[in-house]
């Protein structure tokens, strides 16, 4: 696919920003990234902070694809997004909303730690309020035992759910809360995520007939191409989606969306929207719900504002290190 560059290389053009977000997300107020320019364009390294060296080579190898090999050929050029709200009270869901542009589907976060059901359902409510006609899909990031699963679905089928994003935590339980909604008619598809990008096998959630659709991230799946073929072996419809990147991680989001055979659904890739800055004048936001496929790259000013600390840089210079013998030993 492409010849591993040095990890002096790597070293030599790494890039390291913080970049500060404009409400808490996944307990993230400021967003940090690894990235560099190489032949093809510019890639981007940042897997969250708790990730080891073993699950971050995967996010390394996507951000080498992109600036060494670059993207597939595209068979669309313009990529439906939806808006994504955090677990926020009720009374910040106008507000967090209002970042998006032309809103035509909306992610919802749920059973965020500390919170409750009732939390759950008073923000629903508020977006049903606000957005009337909009597609409302919620993402429980496997926060739910398999009885409150249960209970939530009865709950929240109400709302027309367009589906409900890894619900529980095993692939078994995505197997039976997806029987369980069948046998209640609840008419909420089921969406597997971390059961696929988390797992040793990507495939086993299409085996066990334990999801509907897929959601795929280019970063966490090693790159847009290794993603494309898991998509292709799983024969589900698929939805790409962003781990709060920068501007330069979403284009590499963007090129998996656009690669896709087919694209059923609006994707997650306007969360760019949540950043308070970026390292482009330009970031890669939506326009009309859409985003359209263009060239991104860094702005040396930019990385120089948001660069970290010395002491942040080394960390993430240890962590690429780190990162690049575990996919070395991979490609060997």
């Amino acid at each position: 696919m492409f010849e591993l560059p040095s990890l002096a290389d790597l070293t030599q053009r790494a890039r390291i920003v913080s970049i500060p977000m404009k409400v808490k997300f996944r307990g993230v107020e400021h967003r940090e990234a690894l990235l560099f320019e190489g032949p093809t364009g510019w890639g981007e390294f940042s897997p969250f902070i708790e990730y080891g060296a073993e699950e971050s080579s995967a996010w390394l190898a996507s951000a080498i694809e992109a600036a060494w090999a670059g993207f597939p050929e595209p068979v669309r050029e313009h990529i439906p997004v939806n808006a994504t709200l955090p677990a926020v009270g009720v009374e910040r869901v106008a507000q967090v909303l209002s970042n998006y542009d032309s809103i035509h589907t909306i992610k919802v976060k749920v059973a965020e730690q500390g919170q409750d059901l009732s939390q759950d359902l008073a923000r629903l409510t508020e977006v049903r309020r606000l957005y009337p006609q909009a597609h409302v899909r919620i993402d429980a990031n496997a926060g739910w035992s398999l009885d409150e699963a249960k209970i939530a679905m009865g709950a929240l089928a109400r709302f027309g759910l367009q589906y409900a994003e890894q619900p529980v935590a095993s692939i078994e339980d995505l197997a039976l809360i997806r029987e369980f909604i069948r046998t209640e008619n609840l008419g909420i598809l089921i969406a597997a995520d971390e059961s696929v990008r988390k797992s040793e096998d990507p495939l086993a959630v299409a085996r066990a007939g334990a999801a509907d659709l897929i959601i795929i991230k280019a970063q966490p799946l090693g790159g847009v191409r290794k993603a494309l073929q898991i998509v292709a072996d799983a024969g589900l419809p698929a939805v790409v989606s962003s781990a709060l990147d920068t501007s330069i991680g979403l284009r590499q989001g963007a090129a998996l969306a656009a690669a896709l055979p087919e694209l059923p659904y609006a994707c997650g890739l306007a969360t760019g929207s949540l950043l308070s800055s970026d390292i482009t004048h330009d970031p890669y936001l939506a326009v009309n719900g859409v985003l359209n496929l263009r060239t991104i790259a860094a702005d040396p000013a930019l990385l120089k504002a948001h660069a970290v600390s010395a002491q942040r840089r080394q960390w993430w210079l240890e962590r690429l290190k780190a990162s690049y013998q575990v996919l070395s030993r991979k490609l060997s």
